[in-house]
């Protein structure tokens, strides 16, 4: 293998130290604890759990709200969405008054950590399941020089060098793009990521997957059991190539129904609307794309009001409701929940375990979901798994999903102190 930089460089006011080795952080969407706990227990990840025994394991708490993108741009940046800018999948953009997904790199705020990797001489490789993530975290990557490569398993077909830095991906991969809503389009992640080190392209690489089995499985489901036999196969064989391996999650998995089965939802414009009239509008910041996961419900909304003047009157409205758990201003929001004010509402929603917040029922669309609704957003689905191949001494008891890299580049530094 060629030679690896092992040149120290800061993002967003945080210092890594690379080792000589390959390096591969993983997103596992939606992957809370317990599928790790159930799979091992069930004998599917031999793999992850010796390489466990031998590094480190801990739960960490991811940002909120707890959505994909809000996650993923924390975890490439190292700090929090009050800093990245990420407020959600969707937004109420303040500057054009319209609603829009935040699929864009336009809307990040700082620089990624995998461009000052690049910028420090590491062979940066960021691979996504979906499209929209591929655009917002490639930010400042030198895609058209092809010293670092960007693409996502959704348009994998449509991988340009000019573009992408690397085009023809189905063929380094070895087989077709699989289609977005299936598990393959995570194993299809990591296994590009593979190749790319196997060949010496790549030597840091962030590798985001897919929560579509997540959202469709609970931990003991066997398909959900052979979705995770098959991320432990990667994860053997990217130890195989003596990368340091860690991995972490943008958020956990609820079920979100009522005892029949049927989705649990508060449709919060509808009732607001009912209350007190026109001038409020409920802003869902899980919708995105992909529709068949969750309908766009989940357990956080943000609320604009015409007239801020009732914000009190409205906060102690929702807030007497049954399945809300917290109700903050925007500056209790800005505080609490670390998120950027100017790409909020007046008051900021958060819902149970159990429950989903809604819009109207004419804004969500249920007809795709792969069986009962199980989605994410809230406090239930902050904690996340934090794995590393290597034993690590971490100096604070708040771990937290956004200092995966930091773990994953730091880890031998506390040894050579010792």
């Amino acid at each position: 293998m060629a030679s690896i930089s092992t040149a120290g460089f800061s993002a967003n006011d945080r210092q890594y130290q690379p080792p000589a080795r390959p390096i591969a952080v993983l997103c596992l969407d939606g992957c809370s604890d317990d599928y790790i706990d159930t799979a091992i227990e069930c004998g599917r990840m031999p793999n992850l759990e010796q390489m466990i025994e031998g590094g480190f394991r801990a739960v960490a708490r991811g940002a909120l709200p707890s959505f994909t993108n809000v996650n993923n741009s924390a975890i490439v940046t190292g700090v929090p969405p009050l800093k990245t800018g990420i407020s959600g999948n969707f937004f109420l953009d303040p500057e054009t008054g319209e609603e829009v997904m935040m699929n864009s790199s336009k809307y990040l705020r700082c620089g990624t950590i995998l461009a000052a990797a690049s910028a420090s001489g590491r062979k940066v490789a960021m691979v996504t399941a979906k499209e929209k993530l591929r655009d917002i975290l490639s930010l400042d990557l030198p895609l058209a020089s092809g010293e670092a490569f960007a693409f996502s398993t959704e348009k994998a077909a449509e991988a340009r060098s000019e573009s992408h830095g690397i085009g023809d991906v189905e063929e380094l991969v070895g087989r077709p793009q699989p289609a977005i809503y299936s598990g393959d389009a995570s194993l299809y992640v990591l296994d590009a990521g593979i190749v790319l080190i196997e060949r010496g392209l790549a030597d840091f690489c962030y590798l985001s997957l897919t929560d579509f089995m997540q959202h469709a499985h609970e931990p003991r489901e066997p398909e959900m059991l052979d979705f995770m036999a098959g991320i432990d196969a990667a994860i053997g064989k990217l130890l195989e190539l003596d990368c340091v391996v860690a991995a972490t999650a943008d958020h956990g998995m609820n079920y979100k129904v009522n005892d029949d089965g049927t989705p649990n939802v508060i449709h919060l414009e509808t009732m607001l609307t009912k209350q007190f009239g026109d001038g409020v509008r409920v802003i869902c910041p899980i919708t995105d794309p992909y529709v068949a996961h969750h309908g766009a419900l989940g357990s956080a909304v943000t609320v604009h009001l015409d007239d801020s003047q009732h914000r009190v009157e409205v906060a102690t409205f929702i807030g007497c409701l049954d399945g809300i758990t917290e109700v903050l201003d925007r500056q209790g929001a800005e505080r609490e929940l670390e998120l950027p004010a100017d790409r909020i509402g007046d008051l900021y929603v958060l819902s149970g375990q159990h429950v989903v917040l809604g819009r109207r029922p004419e804004d969500h669309d249920l007809s795709q979901l792969h069986g009962r609704l199980r989605s994410h957003g809230g406090r239930f689905e902050e904690q996340v798994p934090m794995l590393v191949s290597e034993p690590v001494t971490s100096e604070t008891s708040d771990l937290r999903n956004f200092d995966i890299f930091d773990l994953a580049c730091n880890f031998h530094l506390s040894r050579e102190e010792a």
